[in-house]
């Protein structure tokens, strides 16, 4: 009986050594492999070395960029600024989610389901708990409730398509919900009823890790910060940013209407485009978890360093981004949409912005890193910063620091501030008619062409 227990043991033993991939060698653990995609609209521009700030005369005289050598890791940057079209594929999903987000919960308040009509096709999805999986139902028994509004973090249902027509409202709940996210109808003027644009609120958390990781006793929890702001674009900068001066017709017209998709987004704060860059990286984590793929890393505003390297297109010591000391081509044609000619809006072709792929992009095939419109980095304006940031991936980013870096001149800036050394800022609260931005990502790998 003992030497048939003993031959049972070495038994097991030679079937769990003979079933082993490693062989008992140290070969780490074994992942999915990594194809990444080349992130749409964006350009890759590898890592280098620079000299950032201004090897030309400072015309100026604000003496706040001298040279200094830096290195950059590559990373991904959009082609062109954010479009109107595409900022407000953020405000639609906004307004889609806060309506579905009351839609459910005022089905479930009535206690209405799946199986009901009306605004029961809206309730939340674990509402019918016979479908859920034993991970979903513990998270809803467990972590329900905790929140402000004690529904965070049950999922909406966006199978079901949401009815605009008024003619066509399933029920009075419906009705009730709708009529909530417009203006009240005393505010309504000419026959039209718009949606109140101050309830397009975006909600997100994010961690601040530098701050964290210089940090010896705090815990994690004290770096989660939590942010809820409006993220619908400030149309009266078109009127507030220019006294004395008729710009009815942009307040009017520039963000919604589809005469405008391809022209820069303006009116929008350094914290909405913060805002834009946190839901770019959740919508496509969100269908990348939905194909079982791993998740990209996040989308983001660039650091000066990194702007001002993409800028220069690979060219060392240029003043523009097409290199050359002149802002007209060869031909006679202006090179960047800005304010020539002591004060000619027009001789350039525009007024005020342009479509985002105008005029020639620079040598990394970046659109309009001059002129156009001036872009918000994720950088913090400190006059001297250039004399203590590192030399690789250099970023003065106090997040105390109200003030923030834009970069590249805009539609209503002479020359001097299209140059690509040329810093200047904002307060990250302000939205203006002449700044927009434009994000990126890190750089991990190209995509496996023999996949």
């Amino acid at each position: 009986m003992k030497k048939l227990l003993l031959l049972s043991i070495a038994f097991v033993f030679l079937l769990t050594s003979c079933g082993s991939k490693t062989k008992g060698e140290l070969v780490g653990v074994q992942g999915k492999k990594w194809y990444p995609e080349k992130p749409y609209g964006m350009e890759l521009i590898p890592r280098g070395s620079f000299i950032m700030g201004k090897s030309e005369e400072d015309v100026g005289k604000v003496l706040n960029a001298p040279t200094k050598t830096v290195t950059v890791r590559s990373f991904y940057m959009d082609d062109t600024e954010i479009t109107n079209s595409e900022y407000r594929q953020f405000v639609e999903w906004v307004k889609d989610s806060i309506v579905r987000t009351k839609l459910a919960i005022l089905a479930d308040e009535l206690g209405m389901g799946p199986e009901d009509e009306g605004i029961g096709e809206y309730a939340f999805k674990d509402a019918d708990t016979t479908q859920m999986s034993t991970y979903d139902k513990y998270m809803l028994d467990n972590y329900s409730g905790m929140g402000e509004t004690g529904y965070e973090g049950r999922s909406l249902n966006r199978d079901q398509d949401l009815v605009w027509d008024t003619s066509e409202y399933p029920d009075e709940y419906y009705t009730e919900i709708m009529d909530s996210i417009y203006i009240p109808e005393e505010e309504s003027y000419n026959g039209q009823r718009t949606v109140d644009v101050t309830k397009l609120k975006y909600s997100y958390s994010w961690m601040d890790i530098e701050a964290a990781a210089r940090s010896r006793d705090a815990r994690r929890k004290d770096f989660i910060k939590h942010e809820e702001l409006e993220i619908y674009p400030d149309t009266t900068v078109w009127i507030r940013d220019f006294e004395y001066s008729y710009n009815e017709p942009m307040h009017n017209d520039y963000f919604w209407h589809d005469a405008y998709s391809d022209y820069p987004v303006v009116g929008v704060s350094w914290q909405q485009a913060q805002a834009f860059c946190n839901w770019r990286t959740k919508f496509k984590n969100d269908d990348q978890k939905s194909r079982g793929r791993q998740f990209v890393n996040g989308f983001r505003l660039p650091t000066e360093a990194e702007w001002e390297y993409a800028a220069r297109g690979g060219i060392e010591s240029g003043t523009y981004p097409w290199g050359g000391p002149y802002v007209i081509s060869d031909t006679g044609c202006f090179m960047a949409n800005f304010k020539p000619q002591r004060g000619d809006y027009a001789a350039d072709a525009a007024l005020y912005t342009v479509e985002a792929k105008s005029y020639e992009p620079n040598d990394y095939n970046l659109y309009n890193m001059a002129g156009n419109v001036s872009e918000w980095t994720n950088s913090s304006y400190d006059a001297n910063s250039y004399d203590y940031v590192s030399t690789m991936n250099p970023n003065g980013g106090d997040y105390g620091n109200k003030r923030k870096v834009i970069r590249g001149g805009s539609w209503k800036d002479v020359a001097y501030f299209l140059q690509v050394s040329t810093r200047d800022y904002e307060y990250r609260d302000s939205a203006r008619s002449y700044i927009g931005f434009r994000t990126v990502q890190d750089y991990m790998g190209e995509e496996d062409s023999t996949q």
